[in-house]
């Protein structure tokens, strides 16, 4: 594979998680990103190109091509964007010249290289709205005159777990899968439909993306389109595919600043969100479902979803399973030692340091990663983590695993500690592995990380592909 347009690598860390595939060359426009990709993926070639000014014939043919070429021009956001890039963040950093830039490649790099390797497939991943582009059709055009039928795939990150576990991450994006016209025909249903639980038929399916607009299939996860149950038994029930929560990404070790104790007192807007935040999820009872896509006890990760299925007589293998995810924190049989007790609170509402974002749980996935540090956690500190006797009545319990479902009036925002997701922690939601190394400061790790695919949605894709150009993957491998 040739990754164009690399970044920090997500694209070609999904890439290489498939049996068979093999990263031959990434290039990318900015430095930083460049050197990143080439720590974490050394024996692949790498150049530092503006690649809107490369001959194609610079680099050596392969199989496939992932491209990801420029989306600043195709976002909702361009009529927004401010110079943030010369604004030192909130740590005092600055991203360098050659990242604020804006890159000159575009969309037509991808004919320009296609048009002279003449590969066997191609995916390009940009925003939802590069589909609006008034020149979309033309660019699809001309791959269609290349000798390329496509297939468009909306994919939220949170739902590609076909083939792996997916990110703990809503982030939408847009995927044009090309193949040579007369080529096998792309299984990709088998590799972008989720797995979700229903209600109705009371069994996990395999579920159907059902557009509310079925004439202009385009958008948006909920805002545009919802997942059904298959079956016609139920009417096509809405169900809500499995996701990895926020919860399982963040370093609970680390503690906040308590609000009322900031020298600096917080916007007003961002203590509205927090209030509002607090109102909406602070003691509220959560129902989960804790499975393995492999069945495995070993690779088992922590998925949720609202409904649980029916309970019966039978007797079924049970979990002790901790409420966040950090090491060494994993489902165990209930027949293996219980972990230390401890009186640790760890409940949090992940709220939009600035913009106009809403609070939201860490049940659920996180928002959407962007190239600015924008999420904060809000942790409410119940009984000052002091532990109680037996004799004293229960505190509220919520069903995330240390409240159960009654409930309380929310904490108030003063009593509650806040402070920014650490760069690690946005990788993690990156779905990147925790060994991944990101370059740079602060501000510009986080770039990186935003700038990034996310590693399973490539995955599934790539995955999807190789099998229509002959190689099947061992899904379990």
């Amino acid at each position: 594979m040739t990754d164009l347009f690399c970044g920090a690598g997500g694209s070609s860390s999904g890439a290489v998680q498939v049996p068979g595939v093999v990263v031959c060359l990434a290039a990318n426009h900015w430095p930083l990103a460049v050197e990143t990709h080439n720590s974490n993926h050394p024996t692949t070639d790498h150049d530092c190109a503006d690649l809107s000014q490369v001959d194609p014939r610079r680099y050596p043919h392969t199989d496939l091509l992932w491209a990801s070429p420029e989306c600043t021009n195709h976002s909702v956001a361009r009529g927004r964007r401010r110079n943030i890039d010369a604004t030192p963040d909130l740590f005092g950093d600055v991203l360098p010249n050659e990242a604020a830039e804006r890159s000159r490649a575009t969309m037509w790099d991808v004919v320009r290289f296609t048009e002279h390797h003449r590969y066997r497939a191609v995916i390009v991943e940009n925003v939802v709205d590069v589909a609006r582009w008034i020149l979309f059709p033309a660019w699809l055009a001309a791959m269609t005159a290349l000798g390329y039928d496509h297939r468009i795939v909306y994919l939220n990150s949170m739902h590609a777990h076909a083939a792996g576990d997916p990110a703990a991450q809503s982030r939408d994006r847009l995927y044009v899968v090309f193949v040579r016209h007369g080529a096998p025909a792309l299984d990709l249903d088998r590799w972008t439909r989720p797995t979700a639980w229903c209600t109705t038929c009371d069994r996990t399916v395999s579920a159907v993306q059902a557009w509310k607009n079925p004439t202009r299939p385009w958008g948006r996860y909920r805002a545009q389109y919802v997942w059904r149950c298959p079956s016609i038994r139920c009417r096509n029930t809405v169900v809500e595919p499995d996701w990895v929560p926020a919860a399982a990404i963040i370093d609970w070790n680390l503690r906040g600043q308590r609000i009322g104790d900031r020298s600096k007192p917080l916007a007003a807007k961002t203590m509205a969100r927090i209030e509002a935040g607090l109102a909406k999820f602070a003691g509220d009872p959560y129902l989960v479902r804790h499975y393995t896509p492999r069945g495995s006890w070993a690779q088992m990760s922590t998925r949720v979803t609202a409904p649980a299925p029916t309970l019966t007589a039978s007797a079924v293998p049970s979990l002790l399973v901790p409420v966040e995810g950090r090491d060494g924190k994993h489902a165990q049989p209930v027949t293996a030692p219980m972990r230390t007790m401890t009186t640790r609170s760890e409940t949090a509402v992940l709220v939009p340091y600035y913009g106009n974002g809403t609070p939201r749980t860490t049940v659920e996935p996180h928002g959407t990663m962007t190239t600015r540090d924008r999420w904060a956690m809000v942790v409410p500190l119940r009984n000052h983590n002091t532990a109680k006797s037996t004799g004293e009545p229960l505190d509220t319990i919520a069903a995330a695993g240390n409240h159960h479902g009654l409930t309380v009036p929310a904490p108030r925002v003063e009593d509650c500690e806040f402070r920014m997701l650490e760069p690690y922690e946005i990788k993690q939601a990156m779905a990147f592995d925790r060994d991944y190394l990101l370059l740079g400061n602060r501000r510009e790790q986080v770039r990186l990380a935003g700038n990034a695919v996310t590693p399973p949605a490539a995955r599934d894709l790539i995955t999807a592909v190789a099998e229509a150009l002959g190689h099947h993957a061992d899904t379990a491998a």
